[in-house]
C-alpha cells in the first residue's frame, strides 16, 4: 500500500475519532452542567429497588453519555458507603441501556451538518454571558462535534474498501459462523480496552459499516465485544477500593461477560429476527444491501440504525433476564471477593479519582463525607458525655475520641483537595458555590472534632492532678454539654437536608448558648473567690468551659454557611 495513503487514512481516522471523543466530552459535561440539581435529586432516587435502580443508570448514563463513567461513579459511591452492593448493581445494568443512546444518535444522520451545528453552538459557548445559555451551546458543540468527527473517520474508512490487505485483514473477522463470531467480539472487546471507550469504539464500528469496509453482522459482532471491553474501566477504578466496591466491579464485569455468552450462542437467530424488524420499517434487510447498489446516505442510516438496534435489544435483554437474578448476582460476588482480614478506615481515600468526569455528581459524594464528618462530631460529643460522668468509661473512650479527630483531620484535608481539583475545568457556577461551601463546612467540623478533643485533653488534665469536676461544677458542665450536643445534632440535621431556615434558630439558641456559658463561668469564678477550687482546677475548667463556646461558634458558623450568609 502507497506509504501516502496510509498516512491519509491513517491522520482522517485517527483526527475523527479525537473530535468524536473531545465532542463526547463536552456533550457530557454541558448536559451535566444544564442538568444540575436533577442529576443529584436522580442519584439521590436510588433505592434497593431494582427497577427504580435500572431507571437511574438509564438516565445518569444518558446525560453523562458514557456507561464506563456511570460504573466507576458507581464504585465511587460505593467506595464512600454511599451507596450499597444491590443498589449499583440496578444502577449497573441502567447503565449499559443508557450507553445505547449513542447510537441512536447517530442514527440521525446528520455528519454533514456537524461542522455548522458545532461553529454556530461555538460561538453560544464562547461569547454568551448567561452560564445556562453558554452549556447549552457547550451541549450543541459537543454533538456538533461528534457527527464531524464520525464523518471525518467515515471519509477515512472508505479508500479501504479499494485495497486488497485491507479486505484480506477483515475476512479474516466476519460473523458468518461460531467461530467468528466469537473472533469478531474478542476484537470489539480489545479495541475498547485500548480505546477505554465503548462510545468510540462504536463510533468507529458504525464508521466502518456505514461505509460498506465491513458487513453488517460483522459489525453487530463486534459491538457485542465491545460490552465486555467497557468494563475494564470500572475494574481499574476498583483497585484498591474497599470489598464492596471491589464486588460492584465484579459485578459489572460478570452481568456483560455472561450476557454476550448467551447472546453470542443466539447470534445468528437475533440478527435474523432484527434484521427482519429493520426490513419491515426501511423495506432493506441491513444484511443483504450494498454501499455499491444504493445512495450511501440512505445505506448508512439502515447500516447505523441496525447497529444502535442489536446495541439496543442485546442490553435490554440482558437487564430484562439479569434482573429476577441480582440477589444472587449479589450473593456470588460477594462468594468471590470476600471480607478483609483487617478493618476497614471509613474516610476518604479515592475520591479524587472517581468522581471528577461528573461534577454533579462528585458533589454529592463529598455531601456524603460531610455527612459522615457530622455524624463522627456526633459520637465524640457522645463518648465526651461518658468522660464527664465517669473516669472509667473515659478511659475506654479516649483512644477512639483521639482517633475520630485524626481521622476527620484527613478526610477534611482530602476534602478540600477533591473538590479544590473538581472546580478547575469546566463547571457551571452553582457548582463552584456548592464546592466552595462544601470546603467551608468541612473546615468547620474539623474544628468542631479540635475542640472536642481539647475537652477531653482538660478533662485528663485535670484527672492527672488528681482532681474531680463534681458538685455544682459538674452539674453546670453536663447540662452545658447537653445543650451544646444537642445544638450541632439540629446544626447537622439543617447541614444534610440543606435547610436555609434554620439559621434563625440556630442563631437565637446559639446566643442562648452563649449566655449559659457565661452563667456558668460567673458562677465558677465565685467558688473560687470563695477558695472552694484550686487556681489550677479553676483555669482548666474555664478552659474547658470556653471551648464548649467555640463548638458552638463553629456549628452556628455551619448553619450561617448553609442558609448563604457566610
Amino acid at each position: 500500500m502507497d506509504v501516502s495513503l496510509f498516512f491519509k487514512i491513517a491522520s482522517q481516522v485517527v483526527g475523527g475519532l479525537g473530535v468524536f471523543l473531545l465532542g463526547m466530552k463536552y456533550m457530557s459535561e454541558g448536559l451535566q452542567a444544564v442538568s444540575g440539581n436533577r442529576l443529584r435529586k436522580i442519584i439521590s432516587a436510588v433505592t434497593n429497588n431494582r427497577i427504580m435502580g435500572v431507571i437511574v443508570g438509564i438516565l445518569i448514563t444518558s446525560l453523562v453519555q458514557s456507561s464506563s463513567v456511570t460504573t466507576v461513579m458507581v464504585v465511587g459511591f460505593v467506595n464512600s458507603g454511599i451507596m450499597s452492593l444491590m443498589q449499583a448493581i440496578g444502577v449497573i445494568f441502567g447503565a449499559n441501556i443508557g450507553t445505547t443512546i449513542t447510537g441512536w444518535i447517530l442514527v440521525l444522520q446528520i455528519g454533514k451538518y456537524g461542522l455548522p451545528i458545532l461553529g454556530v453552538a461555538a460561538f453560544f459557548f464562547l461569547f454568551s454571558k448567561k452560564d445556562r445559555l453558554r452549556y447549552i451551546g457547550m451541549t450543541i458543540m459537543g454533538i456538533g462535534m461528534v457527527f464531524f468527527g464520525l464523518e471525518l473517520m467515515k471519509n477515512g474508512f472508505k479508500p479501504i474498501r479499494g485495497l486488497e490487505e485491507f479486505e484480506a485483514w477483515f475476512h479474516a473477522f466476519q460473523a458468518t459462523t461460531f467461530i467468528g463470531i466469537a473472533k469478531t467480539a474478542l476484537v470489539g472487546c480489545i479495541l475498547t480496552v485500548i480505546v477505554q471507550s465503548s462510545s468510540a469504539t462504536l463510533g468507529i464500528t458504525i464508521g466502518l459499516a456505514a461505509t460498506g469496509v465491513i458487513e453488517f453482522q460483522t459489525a453487530a459482532a463486534l459491538v457485542i465485544g465491545e460490552n465486555i471491553g467497557t468494563t475494564i474501566t470500572a475494574w481499574l477504578a476498583s483497585l484498591g477500593t474497599t470489598t464492596t466496591a471491589k464486588r460492584a466491579a465484579y459485578a459489572h464485569v460478570l452481568f456483560n461477560v455472561i450476557g454476550t455468552l448467551w447472546f453470542i450462542a443466539l447470534f445468528p437467530i437475533a440478527i435474523r429476527v432484527l434484521s427482519g424488524l429493520i426490513a419491515s420499517k426501511t423495506g432493506f434487510d441491513p444484511r443483504e444491501i450494498s454501499i455499491d447498489t444504493m445512495p450511501e446516505d440512505q445505506f448508512g442510516m439502515i447500516i447505523t440504525a441496525g447497529i444502535a438496534l442489536v446495541h439496543t435489544s442485546f442490553n435490554v435483554a440482558n437487564v430484562i433476564i439479569f434482573l429476577p437474578f441480582a440477589g444472587l448476582l449479589g450473593k456470588l460476588v460477594t462468594k468471590l471477593v470476600p471480607e478483609k482480614e483487617t478493618k476497614e478506615v471509613s474516610h476518604l481515600t479515592y475520591l479524587d479519582v472517581r468522581m471528577l468526569d461528573t461534577p454533579s455528581l462528585g458533589i454529592v459524594q463529598s455531601q456524603g463525607q460531610l455527612n459522615f464528618m457530622a455524624e463522627s462530631v456526633e459520637g465524640m460529643m457522645s463518648q465526651l458525655k461518658g468522660c464527664l460522668n465517669d473516669l472509667e468509661t473515659c478511659s475506654k473512650n479516649e483512644s477512639s475520641i483521639f482517633r475520630r479527630e485524626e481521622i476527620l483531620d484527613n478526610v477534611q484535608k482530602e476534602i478540600f483537595l477533591f473538590l479544590s481539583r473538581l472546580v478547575s475545568g469546566q463547571v457551571p457556577l452553582e457548582i463552584t458555590t456548592k464546592a466552595h461551601m462544601q470546603m467551608r463546612i468541612a473546615d468547620e467540623y474539623e474544628s468542631l472534632s479540635d475542640y472536642a478533643a481539647n475537652v477531653l485533653k482538660g478533662i485528663k488534665k485535670l484527672n492527672q492532678n488528681q482532681m474531680k469536676i463534681e458538685g455544682p461544677a459538674k452539674d453546670k458542665l453536663l447540662t452545658l454539654h447537653d445543650r451544646v450536643a444537642t445544638y450541632i445534632v439540629r446544626v447537622n440535621e439543617s447541614m444534610r437536608d440543606e435547610n436555609p431556615d434554620h439559621l434563625a434558630w440556630a442563631t437565637t439558641e446559639g446566643a442562648a448558648i452563649g449566655d449559659l456559658m457565661k452563667e456558668s463561668r460567673r458562677q465558677h469564678l465565685e467558688r473560687l473567690q470563695k477558695e472552694e477550687v484550686s487556681p489550677l482546677f479553676s483555669l482548666t475548667y474555664t478552659d474547658i468551659l470556653n471551648f464548649y463556646r467555640r463548638m458552638k461558634d463553629h456549628a452556628l458558623n455551619i448553619a450561617e454557611v448553609v442558609s448563604g450568609d457566610k
